[in-house]
């Protein structure tokens, strides 16, 4: 009897505790643990990030990490990681939480725009994704990759299209670029490379073209009658003495670190570069810059026409004024070159 009422008080003491650590567990599923007031939090988990990784980012978010700690380790997130983006919405619970951030990465809209070079375009990707700008530079300018897809270190930068782009946080340096080279394919479209071939150009020299032409202007309705006034030139060997090229073949000089130069001069005429179109007939070797879309288009399609002069408009900033007569350029540049000196712009 005495033996009996043991085995009955033990199973009585099981019952309790197992209701007691059921309780527990299902106290810790169902009751909020946010301590954010914003509506979503984002947690950000790196590339080979352990589970104390993730512990550090959740304590200041959460009212209590134990009870966080004892779920996780009873769902075996602790030991099953994943990187990337992940959202925590104001009043979830643990059970939410660790549903959201074990299989819910969350993409980000990655944008670039009108970079200078593959250096400043690896500093503005790396401020969005998770890799960093050296790797990213390191994967752009990569030797065998630019030779297997037809690239050289002066034309890597025209893969890359300006856009907005949907990837996950953390996205590799070789993730990216892979990625970037398949939306350069998909953008040279049959119809595309079929306008090239009808002008006489690669694509390459669509697109070095398309970078002087959004150089000398960020207007839409007149870049395709800026590049219009270039392939004029280029049909009669006539080089194409475009300012912006006499700007960048500077800017790789030790002397010109640093500065801006708002007014071309004559001793910049000199230079000696393959990007000096004063003295060089024909393409430079490369984009001088990251064009938009609008203007490789509009070298695709520019204007028929007779000019083949163009100097910017005193009176219409942003705009110019086009010639067909070295004459009546003279007119249109002296204009402006005073309107620069009336402004003190003299270099």
């Amino acid at each position: 009897m005495y033996i009996k009422k043991i085995l009955l008080a033990i199973v009585f003491i099981g019952l309790a505790i197992a209701a007691y650590f059921a309780y527990y567990i299902y106290n810790i599923m169902i009751h909020s643990n946010t301590a954010f007031n914003n509506d979503t939090a984002y947690v950000y988990i790196a590339t080979n990030a352990d589970y104390n990784d993730v512990r550090q980012q959740l304590e200041p978010l959460l009212k209590d990490i134990n009870t966080f700690d004892a779920l996780a380790k009873q769902k075996k997130y602790v030991t099953n990681i994943k990187a990337g983006r992940y959202a925590i919405k104001k009043g979830m619970n643990n059970n939410d939480i660790i549903n959201s951030i074990r299989s819910n990465n969350l993409p980000i809209m990655l944008s670039f725009n009108n970079q200078e070079s593959l250096e400043s375009l690896a500093g503005r990707v790396s401020a969005q994704i998770e890799a960093d700008s050296l790797s990213l530079l390191q994967a752009m300018k990569d030797e065998s990759f630019l030779n297997q897809n037809s690239f050289t270190n002066a034309t890597a930068l025209g893969m890359y299209l300006p856009n907005s782009y949907e990837f996950f946080w953390n996205t590799s340096a070789q993730q990216f670029r892979a990625r970037m080279l398949k939306e350069y394919n998909r953008f040279w479209t049959s119809e595309r490379n079929a306008k090239a071939k009808a002008i006489g150009l690669s694509r390459d020299q669509v697109i070095a073209l398309a970078s002087i032409v959004y150089e000398e202007s960020k207007q839409v309705s007149e870049q395709p009658r800026i590049a219009g006034v270039y392939m004029n030139r280029i049909k009669i060997g006539m080089p194409l003495q475009a300012d912006p090229t006499l700007k960048f073949a500077a800017y790789q000089l030790p002397e010109y670190k640093n500065t801006v130069i708002k007014r071309v001069l004559n001793i910049h005429k000199d230079i000696v570069s393959p990007y000096n179109t004063y003295k060089n007939i024909g393409l430079p070797p490369g984009l001088i810059a990251m064009p938009d879309i609008s203007a490789v288009d509009a070298v695709l399609n520019y204007e028929k026409h007779q000019y083949l002069y163009f100097a910017a408009d005193a009176k219409r900033f942003g705009f110019h004024k086009f010639a067909k007569t070295l004459s009546q350029h003279n007119v249109n540049a002296q204009e402006y070159q005073q309107y620069l000196s009336s402004q003190g712009i003299n270099k």
